[in-house]
């Protein structure tokens, strides 16, 4: 199956600002919030909190569960090629592509 997303990164920018805290919580694994911590570019940073979203949102349209998964059980993390891959239920899924233009983020995910 194939799940794709796009998002708007100032809708993911409006969110993190009305509560960071609780916006991280709710849509990121801890340790994707401790590779967000580490980014020190605004633009940067949402950019990447963008990709994520609409990696696991292209996830759970592939997988068709919806949001009944919840965000913060999938983990998206970089192999060290840099690559996207999602980690679900202790299983590597390696079909993950994220991209960004200058107001928008995508993301295609294959399972």
């Amino acid at each position: 199956m194939i799940g794709i997303d796009i998002i708007e990164i100032e809708r993911i920018k409006k969110f993190y600002e009305k509560n960071p805290e609780a916006f991280l919580k709710k849509i990121f694994s801890i340790r994707e919030i401790e590779i967000i911590k580490e980014i020190r570019s605004k633009l940067r940073l949402f950019e990447f909190m963008a990709g994520r979203f609409a990696a696991k949102e292209s996830f759970m349209k592939a997988v068709g569960k919806g949001i009944k998964i919840g965000f913060s059980k999938i983990e998206i993390l970089n192999n060290e090629e840099g690559k996207p891959y999602i980690v679900y239920n202790e299983k590597i899924y390696e079909n993950v592509s994220i991209s960004h233009s200058k107001k928008y983020a995508v993301a295609v995910v294959i399972v």
